[in-house]
């Protein structure tokens, strides 16, 4: 089992780099993401053919690999944008609420729903979520751009998980991988240019941060926690992914010098435990018992 960990370990770290490169603003949020997905592609497509790990799937299976490519790449657009915003710490944690969307999803479109302990988990997260953010944004209702993006940001990755989930099921991970990158690409160039970002035109730089966010963040990253994932406890794997968002805040704080409130701090970590709450399988009230008192006959 020391492989998976330390296999798990590289690639939390190698996701936790991410918010970092992005928050250099080297390169607008939607191309970034475009060419994380375009040149892990490249990197990737050689190897899935001359090792034949490329499969053709089923038209439904390949249908929903292409959406779940399409969502992904939703994703990471947006969860650009709400770091080069805001924060790489705020963007990190409110994406991390994605555990909590999954579960809400979970209710309406699964069979297996939430237990107690997700919904005692859920209200511990949110209240998190308020102390990271401040109580006076949700007082005056003033949420913007990078708050909607980074609450955005987890919606879009917890419907990836449901879709994934599923497809995966009957597709291994290089193929699907290599199908979700491409329509990503696709998608995500198509989106630039509508919104008439640049393709060129970046400093060296600029094309080392994107080469590294493809290599890095995208290719080692989860390639390392899908062979975790296989060795491992799925929510074992889901809790620890949860620490993304601490060692980004703290990277955050080396390496850029972002100033971190110890409101924010706390925030931070209750909103963690909540989601970790969500996780925890014994029910947390089910060794509660109520002792009935014996009735005194009245003779």
């Amino acid at each position: 089992m020391k492989k998976p960990r330390i296999a798990l370990v590289i690639g939390i770290f190698c996701i936790s780099v991410f918010p970092i490169l992005v928050k250099l603003n080297l390169t607008p949020g939607v191309i970034s993401a475009f060419y994380r997905m375009l040149f892990s592609l490249l990197l990737l497509l050689p190897y899935a053919l001359l090792s034949k790990q490329f499969k053709m799937p089923t038209l439904k299976m390949g249908v929903l690999a292409i959406i779940s490519g399409v969502i992904f790449g939703s994703d990471v657009a947006v969860w650009n944008i709400a770091i080069q915003e805001s924060t790489a710490t705020q963007a990190s944690l409110l994406t991390n609420l994605s555990p909590v969307w999954l579960g809400v999803f979970s209710l309406f479109f699964l069979k297996d729903k939430p237990k107690t302990n997700f919904w005692i988990g859920t209200i511990i997260a949110v209240f998190g979520m308020m102390m990271l953010v401040g109580f006076t944004v949700f007082q005056t209702l003033d949420f913007d751009l990078a708050f909607s993006f980074g609450i955005l940001s987890g919606v879009f990755y917890a419907i990836y998980m449901l879709i994934s989930k599923e497809v995966l099921k009957s597709m291994n991970v290089i193929s699907f991988m290599t199908i979700t990158l491409a329509s990503s690409s696709l998608y995500l160039g198509g989106v630039s240019y509508a919104l008439d970002e640049p393709f060129t035109g970046f400093s060296n730089a600029g094309w080392l941060v994107l080469v590294v966010q493809a290599i890095v963040c995208q290719l080692a990253a989860w390639l390392l926690i899908s062979y975790a994932t296989q060795h491992m406890r799925a929510t074992r794997v889901s809790v620890s992914l949860l620490g993304q968002g601490i060692l980004a805040s703290i990277l955050a704080w080396l390496f850029i010098d972002e100033a971190i409130s110890l409101q924010m701090v706390l925030g931070g970590l209750v909103l963690l435990f909540g989601i970790r709450v969500t996780f925890y399988e014994k029910q947390i009230f089910s060794s509660i018992h109520f002792k009935k008192k014996p009735v005194k006959k009245l003779i």
